[in-house]
């Protein structure tokens, strides 16, 4: 019985680190953002649950995360829209995001 229980919790586990995040999912998320090789102010956050699909960061930001597995990284590639803040208005960043968790 102990082996089965143990077998259990182990697929399980394993379920949850080969899931991949779909649109509606909350990807738990550490984000740091860079134009160039200067990390900007404001761009950072930790453990940052993200609902992919709710549109909350800047376009194309979300649509890069759908696909990811939990421990991943990835640089996503954006450009700011013209209409965003002056300073980072048409501007092209990458921010560099581990996903820590998917619910």
């Amino acid at each position: 019985m102990k082996k089965v229980l143990g077998v259990i919790a182990m697929c399980a586990a394993l379920t949850a680190c080969e899931k991949t995040a779909k649109n509606g999912d909350t990807v738990i998320i550490d984000f740091a953002g860079f134009m160039g090789t200067e990390q900007f102010q404001g761009g950072t956050g930790y453990d940052y649950p993200l609902k992919l699909g709710s549109h909350t960061f800047v376009p194309g930001f979300e649509e890069q995360l759908v696909g990811v597995k939990v421990g991943e990284s990835r640089d996503i590639n954006i450009t700011f829209p013209m209409d965003y803040y002056p300073e980072f208005a048409g501007k092209d960043v990458v921010f560099k995001v581990t996903v820590k968790d998917i619910k």
